[in-house]
């Protein structure tokens, strides 16, 4: 089985935490201690490996890219341990290793970001599972999340057959015909890429700061406007207002320090 390395530290286990934490996800589902996902037309299993990840078959740049790959743990945990934090240093001391990962499609992060609109994430990743199974292409054990040409096809009546809101269900069908360069997208600097998301009906402020973070993977991301990280922040740091001014403090790893203070408020 191919190994994908990671550089020490790395937690298999901590990285994969959000999908086990609010339900199934079918298209990055957990299973029998594996994460599987289809991946190029394949379904890839990965588990847990010394110094890495074993991927069968081997992992491609997608994979990759859900791995959180990218990420410079190591400049993070410098930055943390000399910050003068101690709420940032511990959760950088007690969650070594979580390596954040990304949504390898922009579509289906986008879509996954509009499913989770002012529910709870067990709501949204219901929601979003039952999306997944009906227009989704199946594997052995994952389904791969439906294109965007599938969902431009469905009608609104469709999605809200689902379970989605009738408005939330015409975002998506929107969002699906609207005809975003996802790749001209991903060579804009933030603020840009910000303004060309904002313009979609349906996506605000939250859904492009999430997709600079979790899609992207910008390191200056940092969804104020979410409740979790509202949340976060004011139980760990007693912060009630001005949560975008705060994360000022963590420049230049906002998006890492708002993952691990996410993951620390969870599992305290």
């Amino acid at each position: 089985m191919p190994l994908l390395r990671l550089p020490d530290p790395y937690s298999f286990e901590l990285s994969t935490e959000r999908f086990r934490a609010f339900g199934t996800d079918r298209a990055n589902l957990w299973h029998d201690g594996a994460l599987y996902r289809v991946a190029q037309g394949r379904e890839v299993r990965l588990e847990a490996a010394p110094g890495g990840v074993w991927a069968e078959p081997a992992a491609g740049p997608e994979i990759e890219h859900l791995l959180g790959a990218q990420w410079d743990l190591g400049a993070f945990a410098e930055f943390a341990a000399g910050l003068g934090d101690p709420v940032l240093a511990r959760a950088a001391r007690e969650l070594a290793g979580f390596r954040p990962p990304l949504a390898p499609d922009p579509f289906e992060a986008l879509v996954t970001s509009i499913t989770a609109q002012q529910v709870s994430l067990h709501s949204a990743f219901a929601i979003r599972s039952r999306l997944i199974e009906r227009y989704g292409v199946p594997a052995e054990h994952a389904i791969a999340f439906p294109t965007q040409e599938r969902i431009a096809e469905v009608s609104e009546d469709d999605l809200f057959a689902l379970g989605f809101s009738h408005r939330k269900a015409e975002y998506v069908v929107g969002l699906a015909r609207a005809g975003l360069d996802y790749e001209a997208l991903a060579e804009l600097p933030d603020d840009e890429v910000k303004e060309r998301l904002t313009a979609v009906r349906g996506l605000g402020e939250w859904s492009a700061d999430w997709y600079l973070a979790r899609h992207l993977g910008r390191p200056h991301a940092w969804p104020a406007g979410d409740l979790g990280v509202r949340k976060a922040v004011s139980d760990l740091y007693a912060v009630a207002g001005g949560i975008r001014e705060f994360g000022d403090r963590f420049h230049p790893f906002q998006n890492l320090a708002c993952n691990y203070l996410l993951l620390l408020h969870r599992n305290p």
